[in-house]
């Protein structure tokens, strides 16, 4: 290696020069403050919205016992299979 290619290896890169750093201010006494925007404002009210709703209906549930207390509720097994195959086919990711 020669020497005289580090010089300009140097030269290149900056190296060999002493850098100043910028003098900056420095503030006393500011505060920090977070504004939230107004979609954000929007999700967390949404958020809120579902987080306060039932996750079940309680309308269709009370009918369904109703029909299973009566009797009368039939569930056809090929549209039961139809829509478990679709669920499995759907968390497996497979179209």
């Amino acid at each position: 290696m020669r020497i005289d290619a580090l010089t300009a290896i140097q030269q290149v890169y900056g190296t060999g020069k002493s850098r100043k750093t910028a003098n900056t201010k420095k503030v006393s006494g500011g505060r920090d403050a977070v504004e939230i925007s107004s979609i954000g404002k929007d999700i967390q009210t949404a958020k809120n919205a579902v987080k306060a709703s039932s996750d079940i209906r309680e309308g269709k549930v009370a009918d369904i016992k109703k029909q299973i207390a009566a009797g009368t509720y039939n569930v056809s097994g090929e549209s039961f299979a139809d829509k478990l195959l679709a669920k499995y086919n759907e968390a497996t990711g497979i179209a």
